[in-house]
């Protein structure tokens, strides 16, 4: 009690005229509430080591996605949600789970080596021992070079990487304040982007395909260009039911790869052993989102929506920590504590955690497609209109630094106000630009307000994104507890105010920005 009357004091002699000055009020007696109660008794720390640890690499359709998922949904329960559920979005394909991997230098010398294989490649079918032939470029010509050496080898593809990159740059940075007045468009694809991309990304399954046709035992591939045992992996798309599983794809750490790459560029002939037992569930192909609601009060308000979201799937080297365990984390830590503080909303709450986000937006994509609009053809369902906005947190566990407005000018002034209460924990930026690559797109694309905040980099796309160190330990729990609290104060202001988030022009039908690209 002595700190909400302390909060309630902070907020009374600094920010004196904040609900006044502002055109957007803020309920300042409830941001105090929200602050006391996400700073001082948090369980960021609980979720997290549920959804990391406990539950696992959350892979789309694989056992520890479900077990995440599940926990979820009988966590809310037990915090008084209701329609705690999973709600299916539509098929997806395959389930995949790795069940062993080992690789080892076997000659000249042995010694283990830091790698993982990709998500849906097959198995060995028992341990193997070959040599290793190196393909200095992944071109149809250079596998005709070596296609006799290339039959039951394991084959090292290069990606052009020859040194590991500078431990002079640090892995970890936030934002200056100068950085955060010049903020750009982010993580940002246009159509004619992607249209550019799709050609390229062909050619490279087709001369994959070749590859493969040759006979390799199996592949080896350095991706991403980490360092410090630092591996980037994510997998293709043989999680679809039409396709079958691809070759054994196995990712080497850098220094591991390049090694390799030494010894045999300098004449030294080597073998690899290795064995990689992976097992494909081909029952339920059906992919799944997690919901969760607050229901409304207001008799001509509660039909509508405030939504909030982070996905829940990851890939499979790490425990899917940063990416995106953290949003996850954080907007389950929002409706607990919106629930235990009692709140009566107007509008309905509604949480969705979702599946399929790394394979291409999938779960938030149909989620908007069966309940609001199809992008395709703009036609929309009677509940297009009754939401007011969606948020979402995805990109990685720095705190909060500001919001981006996807380019919605007349959310500048509310969001403006809404933020004023956190400056003293550096949320203070409105940045009038697009984000993208992550679940508020869903949104967006069809007109929905869809609002992705600003996280401080910290480690995300140097280390963790992607990786086998994105776990638990690269969390910073108190940088997500600032992040809830931020996150709660945005939800219920836009439970409460009298009228929806501003609208965009409703834009017009268009193919899925992210077909393809798998």
């Amino acid at each position: 009690m002595r700190r909400i009357f302390c909060y309630a004091l902070f907020f009374a002699i600094l920010l004196p005229d904040l609900a006044i000055s502002q055109s957007e009020p803020v309920d300042t007696a409830m941001v105090a509430k929200i602050r006391d109660e996400g700073l001082n008794r948090s369980q960021i720390a609980m979720i997290a080591h549920q959804i990391t640890d406990v539950a696992g690499p959350r892979l789309t359709n694989s056992p520890g996605y479900k077990r995440a998922a599940n926990w979820a949904v009988s966590q809310m329960k037990q915090w008084g949600l209701s329609n705690a559920a999973l709600e299916a979005w539509g098929d997806f394909g395959k389930g995949w789970e790795l069940q062993k991997s080992y690789i080892a230098l076997k000659e000249p010398y042995y010694q283990p080596m830091i790698a993982y294989p990709k998500a849906w490649t097959g198995s060995t079918n028992g341990l193997i021992t070959a040599p290793v032939v190196f393909l200095e470029k992944m071109d149809s010509a250079t596998i005709t070079k070596h296609a006799a050496e290339i039959k039951g080898a394991i084959v090292l593809v290069s990606d052009g990487t020859k040194k590991i990159k500078s431990a002079f740059n640090a892995y970890a940075s936030r934002y200056s304040d100068s950085q955060l007045v010049k903020m750009n468009d982010m993580y940002w694809f246009t159509r004619k982007m992607v249209d550019f991309y799709l050609p390229m990304i062909e050619r490279q399954k087709k001369i994959k395909e070749f590859l493969v046709a040759q006979g390799p035992a199996a592949l080896l591939l350095e991706e991403g260009g980490g360092r410090d045992g630092t591996i980037f992996v994510d997998g293709g798309p043989e999680y679809k039911k039409d396709v079958a599983p691809g070759k054994t794809s196995v990712v080497l750490s850098t220094e591991d790869f390049l090694r390799i790459q030494r010894l045999i560029e300098g004449g030294t002939k080597v073998q690899i052993e290795m064995e990689v037992k992976t097992n494909f569930d081909n029952g339920d192909l059906h992919g799944h989102n997690v919901v969760g609601e607050i229901p409304g009060t207001d008799p001509a308000l509660k039909s509508e929506l405030v939504m909030l979201g982070a996905h829940l799937d990851s890939w499979h080297s790490g425990t899917g920590a940063t990416d995106n365990g953290a949003g996850s984390i954080v907007m389950l830590e929002v409706m607990r504590i919106l629930k235990t503080l009692g709140i009566q909303p107007r509008r309905t709450i509604r949480i969705t955690l979702w599946d399929g986000e790394e394979q291409g937006l999938y779960g938030s994509y149909n989620y908007v497609k069966n309940h609001f609009a199809d992008v395709t053809t703009m036609q929309t369902k009677p509940d297009y209109d009754k939401v007011s906005a969606y948020y979402n947190l995805d990109n990685g566990s720095g705190k909060i630094r500001g919001i981006f407005t996807q380019d919605n000018e007349q959310v500048i002034p509310i969001f403006k106000a809404w933020l004023a209460p956190f400056a003293d924990l550096g949320a203070n930026t409105i940045a009038n630009k697009n984000t993208g690559s992550t679940d508020h797109q869903a949104f967006d694309e069809v007109g929905i307000p869809g609002f992705q905040f600003i996280q401080d980099p910290l480690e995300y796309e140097t280390r963790t994104h992607h990786s086998n160190m994105d776990t638990y330990d690269h969390l910073q729990i108190d940088d997500l507890k600032q992040a809830a609290v931020i996150i709660a104060t945005f939800v219920y202001q836009t439970a409460m105010r009298d009228a929806k988030i501003p609208r965009k022009p409703k834009p017009n039908a268009g193919k899925w920005i992210f077909d393809g690209l798998d």
